[in-house]
């Protein structure tokens, strides 16, 4: 069981390696260099190894996890008192229900009729990222040790950088990111899509 826990731990944080390959600027037009890659690789590390020992395993995912309840549990104490009244998670219901009506507004003002595509996306994607966690997690962990390792996690990266930059002129364009992208989709079964600025 602690075996197949830990796998899965690693493969969640696997997941993200993909994105050090092509992130691109906020926009995702920017070109990333090979040194951008190693660079975003070494702070992603960084940010997921949460007990800094060097490696990425189970310790760090249960950290994080910790890590992440506090500030849910502190974002819902809303007068710090250390517990939440039916005021505060009430609250605290209203805030999100807002918030998901403004951004409803939003995606109709700018005539997004694709929320319904991505939410079915995302649930689909969950157990397919999953899978391709693991399979990332396999690759990744060239020592069998069920651990990531810094040099392993920035193999990774940098492969799938590598594996983006189909010029080989050690930049990545928009252009070569959406063509990986599809060749992901397609190789996952899924259908490309059109490039966002055609």
């Amino acid at each position: 069981m602690n075996k197949k826990i830990s796998l899965f731990t690693l493969a969640a944080a696997l997941v993200a390696v993909p994105v050090l390959a092509a992130p691109g600027g906020a926009d995702g037009n920017a070109v990333q260099t090979r040194a951008d890659a190693q660079a975003k690789a070494t702070q992603m590390f960084a940010k997921m190894d949460a007990n800094q020992d060097g490696k990425l395993d189970a310790a760090d995912r249960t950290a994080q996890r910790a890590e992440r309840q506090a500030k849910i549990f502190a974002s819902l104490d809303a007068d710090g008192n250390g517990s939440i009244s039916k005021a505060e998670w009430d609250q605290h219901g209203a805030d999100r229900a807002a918030k998901r009506a403004g951004r409803g507004e939003k995606r109709a003002e700018a005539g997004e009729a694709r929320e319904g595509k991505r939410h079915g996306m995302r649930g689909g994607h969950g157990k397919r990222g999953g899978h391709h966690g693991m399979m990332m997690m396999g690759k990744a962990d060239t020592d069998g040790d069920k651990a990531i390792s810094q040099a392993e996690f920035q193999t990774a990266a940098l492969a799938r950088f590598d594996a983006a930059d189909a010029n080989k002129d050690g930049q990545v364009t928009a252009e070569e990111r959406q063509a990986q992208r599809g060749a992901w989709r397609a190789k996952r079964g899924a259908a490309p899509t059109a490039p966002a600025n055609q």
